[in-house]
């Protein structure tokens, strides 16, 4: 298996900052949603139990655009987060390619994104995250919610659940790169076509798919833990401790439809909008591709 070429990071990361911010306004309320339902635990009589349920019930008490509290913090997050996550794919990815290891193209796609997604859950995903959970939860604006965490536990604050955060990003991109990657191969035949925006928006959904079902968990634990609860554990391992205890194997596995619905959509607009963009950034910034 071909293990390809990678983009230019300084290409990567603008490309990837103008298709993440896309894809985060397209697929905000299910975002929120999933989100909602995370935070619930079954002893405190949930609000709503179901993707559909919530929609109803966020409509019906805060209108349509309650489905978009919260958005601020993620659009403004959304840029640098997914830039850093395409750049740094490409700049860890080159670095592993020029050292050419014996490695399989999965193994080096996984590592290159694992790389990347430790990068941005570290400068852009677990402030954004904390702020973006704590206003839904809180039900307040983007302001209120930074002051709210400020006062309470100072700039730290930001850095809740900044571990299952880590993880979590890590798996995801590992786990979306890999299966992209594969995808691509296979598709192209060995990088001799290039994939059509169809082809692209199947293969970014799989991805995003692939990587829900294989990191769900961490997700959960990271949402609770940036919570307004969050103090209730002591820390990551604790929380994935009282989930077991509280909640069984099922608890890991809360809110894991409504990601789909978020997740398996986004990817495929992030990808296809990342190789609609690209020779274009390309262009602007005078890099050949």
């Amino acid at each position: 298996m071909s293990k390809g070429k990678t983009s230019n990071p300084q290409v990567a990361m603008v490309t990837g900052a103008v298709a993440g911010g896309i894809e985060a306004f397209a697929m905000w309320p299910t975002e929120n949603i999933k989100t909602q339902l995370q935070l619930q635990s079954k002893a405190e009589n949930p609000k709503f139990t179901s993707f559909s349920g919530g929609v109803r019930y966020v409509v019906q008490n805060e209108g349509v655009l309650g489905l978009y509290n919260g958005l601020v913090p993620i659009i403004l997050g959304s840029l640098p987060k997914a830039g850093i996550r395409f750049g740094g794919n490409a700049f860890f990815k080159g670095h592993l390619l020029e050292m050419d290891l014996p490695l399989p193209s999965s193994i080096v796609n996984l590592l290159g994104g694992m790389c990347a997604g430790a990068s941005e859950a570290i400068f852009a995903v677990t402030p954004m995250e904390t702020v973006k959970t704590k206003t839904i939860q809180m039900k307040c604006g983007f302001l209120e919610g930074m002051g709210r965490i400020l006062t309470d536990s100072g700039i730290s604050g930001f850095y809740k659940g900044v571990v299952a955060t880590v993880i979590k990003q890590a798996s995801n991109q590992g786990l979306r790169f890999m299966y992209m990657g594969a995808y691509k191969d296979w598709r192209s035949q060995g990088g001799k076509r290039k994939l059509d925006t169809i082809e692209t928006i199947i293969g970014g959904m799989g991805a995003g798919c692939f990587s829900v079902l294989g990191n769900n968990p961490f997700d959960v634990v990271k949402t609770k833990m940036q919570g307004v609860d969050a103090n209730k554990y002591k820390n990551t391992l604790d929380c994935f401790v009282q989930i077991f205890r509280n909640e069984g194997i099922g608890g890991y596995y809360r809110g894991v439809l409504p990601r789909l619905y978020r997740v398996v959509p986004g990817q495929g607009i992030i990808f296809a909008s990342f190789d609609k963009i690209e020779p274009f950034v390309a262009g602007a910034l005078g890099v050949p591709m």
